[in-house]
């Protein structure tokens, strides 16, 4: 960067999420998409080195977590009965990191999705906090795109 420029990293609060079919309105959080591939440890019994090779094994990838305020809209919910009742959809899902200007400047896609688990608010009388919806959502691969 010799011209000088900065190059300031992209806020976390600044985010979209686009799901197949689906249309909501925004989430207020989006956690849990991120990749582990197990280690297989291996050495055979000739070898002259004491240490053991690491062998990749098996990719994992963790369940996203979706959080929204309650409105009128029942899709994902809907989506989650669904499964309930034995129709599985799988669903491509994108994730979008946005820039201060709304310019989309990252973007992971999430592949063959569903809803695995689905958790309506808690209420309290006592409270003045938003109504929050969560969904929790499988899949089979994330890709950073862009």
């Amino acid at each position: 960067m010799a011209t000088g420029q900065r190059n300031d990293p992209y806020r976390n609060f600044r985010f979209r999420v686009e799901i197949d079919g689906i249309q909501q309105a925004g989430f207020s959080e989006c956690t849990g998409f991120d990749t582990t591939t197990d280690v297989i440890e291996y050495r055979e019994g000739n070898e002259k080195v004491t240490t053991v090779r690491k062998l990749p094994g098996l990719t994992k990838y963790s369940n996203i977590s979706l959080k929204w305020g309650i409105t009128d809209s029942m899709d994902l919910y809907n989506w989650r009965k669904d499964i309930i009742d034995g129709k599985v959809e799988r669903r491509n899902i994108a994730i979008i990191a946005i820039d201060e200007a709304g310019n989309d400047k990252a973007r992971w896609q999430i592949i063959n999705a569903w809803p695995s688990k689905y958790d309506p608010p808690d209420f309290n009388a006592k409270g003045n906090d938003v109504a929050v919806e969560m969904v929790e959502i499988v899949h089979e691969g994330i890709v950073r795109v862009q």
